[in-house]
């Protein structure tokens, strides 16, 4: 138990490190972003897998010490819309906005005069969306505006979809999730026996796959 148990903190420690690493990408882009559109404030949102709802992951600007990891209902507001659509939405003036959800951004302490937002999609999945808060007219007027979100999309879409596999193999090596409870138990137990019964486990999983195989073909 000793050698699976320091197995599996191996792992876990290698998937955080690659999330982590995956994270600082997605601070990147929101960074530059807010950047080159000369604006108050970037942020990313992802999909949360168990909830469904909105998630502040990463955040550039007013409001980035306090707001990553807040969420909020993915059916609400200029974020939700475009998660639905799946188009980008441009918004000069959200005082006119029927979308906009102004009670969610006066919970954030900054409501933006206009925004810019664009889905994240990687392989025909919504995971996200990508916001840019108050972009200044100059940036905006010297810049394909929809081409660069585009741009900042494709990126943060695949850093997402690791960030997301990254953290279902956490809950797989850490037991929690549980449609492959029963594997982990099984490779647990593979590696804390003696070399016989490793041997004896392999040969027998070697046999299931064959079977399995065969019925597929």
């Amino acid at each position: 138990m000793m050698v699976n148990g320091e197995m599996i903190a191996a792992v876990s420690a290698a998937v955080a490190g690659s999330e982590a690493e995956h994270r600082l990408l997605l601070q990147s882009i929101v960074d530059t972003a807010r950047v080159i559109f000369g604006a108050k404030a970037s942020s990313i949102f992802l999909v949360n897998e168990e909830h469904g709802d909105l998630v502040f992951e990463a955040v550039s600007g007013e409001g980035e010490k306090v707001l990553v990891g807040r969420r909020f209902p993915a059916t609400r507001g200029i974020a939700g819309w475009v998660l639905s659509a799946g188009d980008a939405l441009i918004v000069d003036d959200l005082s006119t906005s029927t979308v906009f959800a102004r009670d969610i951004a006066e919970s954030t302490a900054y409501v933006p005069g206009g925004l810019m937002a664009v889905p994240l999609v990687h392989d025909d999945e919504a995971l996200g969306v990508l916001e840019v808060l108050d972009p200044h007219p100059q940036a905006r007027a010297a810049i394909d505006e929809l081409a660069l979100l585009t741009l900042f999309a494709a990126q943060a879409s695949a850093a997402l979809r690791i960030v997301q596999r990254n953290r279902h193999a956490l809950r797989v090596l850490e037991g929690t999730g549980s449609e492959f409870g029963d594997l982990v138990s099984i490779v647990s137990a593979l590696a804390g026996g003696t070399e016989e019964r490793r041997r004896a486990g392999l040969r027998l999983l070697g046999s299931l796959h064959e079977l399995l195989v065969d019925n597929q073909s």
